[in-house]
């Protein structure tokens, strides 16, 4: 089974040299079926690609703004975003979040790292054995440990996550930056 998933990882790594764009410049191409696996890896695909566009192309400005003195700047809120992520993939990962402190990285290793879980817990969903029943949150603090299903990442991290981004989306506004010309989120492409 892990040769096919390896197989597969590399088919799309090649077609997305091929395209010689980054993976997720435009959506991936669907699922050949739609299970509630695949469902969930579209769902996630669309906060690669909104995640994507929104964080292209921030300045040092866009990234210090902040509309308000109570709240986030922009790469606060791109830090939330990667740690949201981070429970994303460690969810289908089957492994436990531990909490702790935050890496310090520079806007470009953050957004990095964020679209490369996005990328690895959708490719995951992908799997043709893969069963949401499966892939449970777990948090893990002083000693003490909670378990939530799948449907909790959804409600939870996720649609948090995709909230987050259209806030980034604002402040770049806000900032004198808006998104690029072109990005058409219902067809996942960008139109040059």
């Amino acid at each position: 089974m892990k040769s096919i998933f390896l197989f597969s990882v590399l088919l799309i790594s090649i077609n997305s040299m091929a395209q010689d764009k980054p993976y997720y410049y435009q959506i991936p191409d669907t699922p050949a079926t739609y299970t509630a696996a695949t469902v969930a890896a579209r769902l996630v695909d669309g906060l690669g690609f909104r995640y994507f566009w929104a964080t292209e192309g921030l300045t040092e400005n866009d990234l210090a703004f902040k509309p308000g003195n109570d709240t986030r700047t922009s790469f606060e809120t791109l830090q939330h975003i990667d740690g949201l992520t981070k429970v994303l993939l460690n969810a289908v990962n089957k492994k436990q979040n531990a909490g702790g402190a935050a890496e310090k990285l520079s806007f470009v290793e953050l957004r990095q790292q964020t679209l490369q879980q996005i990328k690895e817990a959708s490719l995951i969903l992908k799997q043709p054995n893969a069963m949401l029943e499966d892939f449970d949150m777990i948090f893990e603090r002083g000693g003490s440990k909670q378990v939530y299903p799948f449907w909790n990442l959804i409600n939870g991290p996720v649609a948090d996550a995709l909230w987050h981004v259209g806030q980034v989306v604002s402040f770049r506004r806000s900032s004198g930056n808006p998104l690029p010309t072109g990005v058409n989120v219902l067809q996942g492409i960008k139109k040059d």
